[in-house]
């Protein structure tokens, strides 16, 4: 006769080759594992029926399904984003919430590094250059400057942008900040320059975004403030493609206000084809991967697992983004 495993765990989606790390820790709770990929509320509710806890990517976690699950004490994201889950409602029916920052910090902060020095030493275009015969470099490597001359502006200073401002500053590049958060002491203890979010957009060679997607910042870089920049600037998104109105973006290329764009992340993922910023010569794309690399990804996997045991083992996870007054009973 088989014996009812102790706990149940809910995976309703992933992006990963697979999930043996995850099933490794949870084997320390003797936990049985359902493994899908669910699209939407009803296969989430269908996924996790009679589960204790559930790990996700972008499955709507809703007030409807939390009210649907009552055995279920902790929602456990993988990555750090938790736009997906209403939390005032997991607050409110006691369900712990938590997430994994800094899992992908030295990947998005080197490939945001990355994204700026393409733009500076127009790599792309010198690539074009060098598998054409002649080797004649187009006019709009001209302009090339001297990094060290130039200013790199974040916005937000979290754990990310404080990482890209330690390598930008090895570069020699003066690094402006802001965030709702920071004050010009705190900026000058972490070696950079504090700026009100519309001096440092307008004082920048380089725009990089770090805020998370909130309702405050969706659409932050409008056509206002896509006006406010250099026209020799690059705006550099490694956070949050909602941040970001790329109509006005798609504007501000084609008409020469802006130099350049260097997009990770994108309003809708994949884009809906055609794209019309795959087709500028002034953008550098790539496909939501800086977060990427085979120890981030591990990292990722075990941490939200291992939040999961905490919770249904009687303690803390290891970030909380909710932690719930009156937890649901066990």
């Amino acid at each position: 006769m088989d014996v009812a495993k102790r706990h149940r765990v809910a995976i309703v989606d992933h992006g990963f080759r697979d999930t043996q790390p995850e099933r490794a820790v949870l084997a320390g709770i003797d936990a049985d594992v359902i493994e899908r990929q669910c699209a939407g509320e009803e296969e989430v509710i269908a996924a996790a029926a009679g589960a204790d806890a559930i790990l996700c990517d972008a499955s709507p976690i809703t007030r409807r399904v939390l009210e649907a699950l009552p055995s279920v004490r902790i929602v456990s994201e993988y990555g750090i984003g938790v736009d997906n889950i209403d939390l005032a409602a997991a607050d409110e029916l006691g369900v712990w919430v938590a997430n994994v920052p800094g899992f992908c910090t030295e990947e998005v902060a080197n490939h945001t590094l990355a994204l700026i020095l393409a733009a500076a030493r127009r790599l792309l275009e010198l690539d074009r250059v060098a598998r054409t015969p002649g080797w004649t470099p187009a006019s709009s490597t001209d302009d090339i400057q001297r990094l060290s001359s130039q200013t790199l502006g974040l916005v937000g200073f979290g754990r990310i942008a404080r990482a890209v401002a330690v390598r930008a500053r090895a570069f020699g590049l003066r690094v402006l900040a802001w965030s709702p958060s920071l004050t010009p002491e705190s900026a000058a203890s972490a070696g950079v320059e504090y700026a009100g979010l519309d001096d440092l957009v307008a004082a920048s060679d380089y725009v990089s975004l770090h805020v998370p997607n909130t309702p405050d910042t969706r659409g932050l870089i409008d056509l206002r403030r896509l006006a406010l920049m250099r026209p020799t600037a690059w705006l550099v998104n490694t956070g949050r493609g909602a941040l970001v109105d790329e109509d006005a973006l798609l504007a501000a290329l084609t008409s020469g206000r802006l130099a350049g764009a260097a997009l990770d992340v994108r309003r809708r993922e994949p884009p809906s084809a055609p794209d019309p910023l795959a087709s500028l010569p002034n953008t550098i794309l790539t496909p939501h991967r800086a977060y990427y690399s085979q120890q981030s990804l591990h990292d990722l996997q075990t941490i939200a697992a291992q939040s999961v045991v905490a919770v249904l083992s009687g303690q803390e996870p290891y970030s909380a983004v909710v932690r719930p007054a009156r937890p649901r009973a066990g």
